[in-house]
């Protein structure tokens, strides 16, 4: 199942920082099977609003950083269609509340994708098998 990074798990992967050990086996094995590891253009969106709010600090700008995540190899943008944004609407069951998490559960939905997040929202909403998630 092809994977798609959360948010934190894009800054985590691209800072440096630990993942959990599931997660980085699951990225050395889609690296391994060539595997594309997607990330959504919301991510953008989301990390150029975590800058201009002063909740990310970066040494690069939230351009610059988002480039250097989708030069890192196996990264690639996922597709962000009007039906994805339509059907974050009407998600089943308890869905997540904050619109990103919606985004990315509707596009996991859609194309079948693995979210990695550590989200406890996004990971119940997982539990309650809407959608498929791996903590990391």
């Amino acid at each position: 199942m092809p994977l798609l990074l959360d948010t934190c798990a894009a800054i985590w992967l691209v800072e440096g920082q630990g993942l959990s050990k599931g997660a980085t086996e699951a990225l050395a094995s889609a690296a391994t099977d060539r595997e594309t590891v997607l990330v959504s253009p919301i991510t953008a969106w989301e990390i150029g609003v975590l800058s201009a709010k002063g909740r990310l600090r970066m040494p690069l700008s939230p351009h610059a950083w988002f480039e250097r995540l989708l030069r890192m190899p196996g990264i690639s943008l996922a597709e962000l269609s009007y039906k994805v944004l339509v059907d974050s609407s009407f998600l089943p069951g308890s869905s997540p509340r904050d619109p990103v998490d919606r985004i990315l559960s509707a596009t996991a939905r859609e194309w079948s994708y693995c979210l990695v997040t550590r989200d406890r929202h996004l990971l119940d909403y997982a539990g309650d098998g809407h959608i498929q998630a791996l903590a990391c």
